[in-house]
């Protein structure tokens, strides 16, 4: 059998559930707590949790399609395999607590350790929660959240943990660059919608000074976005603007940009907020739950950015949105200071803290 472990951290599937468990795996074992890691077998997890240094078990299975498939049957004998899985990974590590952040793998850890009545604390990234949480809180399980007005009953709000070069950015909360910086991208893979919209704005843009663009188009996209920005360039223009399909240190592009055009997922809203970052908002279409919808009407009731629909992100829309909020340093430092009242720095350390009081408490 093996050594008991302090926390069993489980979920992933996408980075929106995965780092924000290894920045809490990395604060717990920091604070002298052994933790290991349960995922699942088609998610990123099992690349990088162990490149950060833990130990993961992966549980068989796929998550359910939202309509009646084959699939879905295949899926349903996964869900109950991983289930029994999951239990016998509680009983062999017997952990004090379990940390559930959501994805496929989550819930049946969840469950198993509800069964073995180990007690559970689960962590809601987005605004609108995922089944995986939902289900968790119905069984007993005490829920943190990310966003303000989340609905989880009894929920702590304790932010989402973001990378350390983040959470320590001293960014001023108004633009400070000149030319102003532009960051457009739209998350690992990129988003096709906010590529065409911004590459469309370039004709209107090529003669300002007083604007750069830094377009992180996602490395499927670079070949198609490139020859379309060399085919639309002209000598003379005095625009500068940067294309790349990937980009290593966000952390420096948030410290430079005086705007953001992205997408609403969990992860890039706890970035902008934990840095102050004002944004223009364009929501993934058909994101479950319509979560990224949700993230960006809490920013844009706080003040903290403008959401501009998936169908409504054509050039001409985008450009105006763009120009008028540059226009506005006034309200781009009220956006920001917006954006800073909803981000939590020590969203790591919040959560460390309900981890802890809540291990053992049956």
């Amino acid at each position: 059998m093996s050594s008991p472990v302090f926390a069993l951290l489980t979920g992933g599937g996408t980075g929106g559930h995965t780092y924000p468990a290894i920045a809490v795996a990395q604060e717990l074992e920091r604070r002298g707590h052994s933790v290991r890691f349960v995922g699942g077998r088609r998610g990123i997890e099992g690349r990088v949790v162990p490149a950060a240094g833990f130990e993961i078990d992966l549980l068989p299975g796929r998550g359910l399609q939202r309509r009646l498939t084959f699939q879905n049957v295949q899926a349903l004998w996964g869900a109950c395999s991983a289930v029994v899985r999951a239990i016998a990974i509680v009983r062999r590590v017997r952990p004090r607590v379990v940390v559930g952040f959501g994805g496929y793998a989550s819930f049946p850890c969840v469950l198993a350790a509800r069964l073995l009545r180990v007690p559970v604390v689960v962590h809601e990234q987005d605004a609108a929660p995922g089944l995986a949480n939902r289900l968790g809180v119905r069984l007993g399980a005490r829920p943190a959240v990310s966003l303000p007005g989340t609905p989880l009953p009894n929920a702590t709000l304790t932010g989402n943990p973001v990378r350390a070069a983040l959470a320590h950015l001293d960014r001023p909360p108004h633009a400070a660059s000149d030319p102003a910086l532009l960051a457009v991208f739209g998350g690992a893979q990129g988003a096709r919608t906010i590529n065409r919209a911004a590459l469309g704005c370039y004709d209107a843009w090529r003669a300002r000074r007083d604007l750069a663009v830094h377009h992180v188009c996602g490395p499927r996209h670079v070949d198609a976005c490139a020859a379309e920005l060399a085919a639309v360039r002209r000598s003379g223009d005095t625009l500068k603007y940067e294309l790349v399909g990937y980009e290593e240190r966000m952390d420096l592009v948030y410290g430079q940009a005086a705007l953001a055009v992205c997408r609403a997922g969990a992860g890039t809203i706890a970035e902008l907020t934990a840095v102050g970052l004002p944004a223009v908002l364009v929501p993934l279409p058909g994101a479950p739950s319509d979560h990224q919808t949700r993230n960006a009407q809490t920013l844009e009731r706080a003040g903290a950015a403008v959401m501009l629909r998936d169908e409504d992100c054509d050039p001409a829309r985008l450009e105006k949105v763009v120009s008028d909020l540059l226009g506005a340093s006034d309200r781009l430092e009220r956006m920001s200071l917006a954006a800073r009242g909803l981000g939590r720095r020590d969203a790591t350390e919040r959560l460390s803290d309900l981890v802890e009081a809540h291990a053992g408490d049956a």
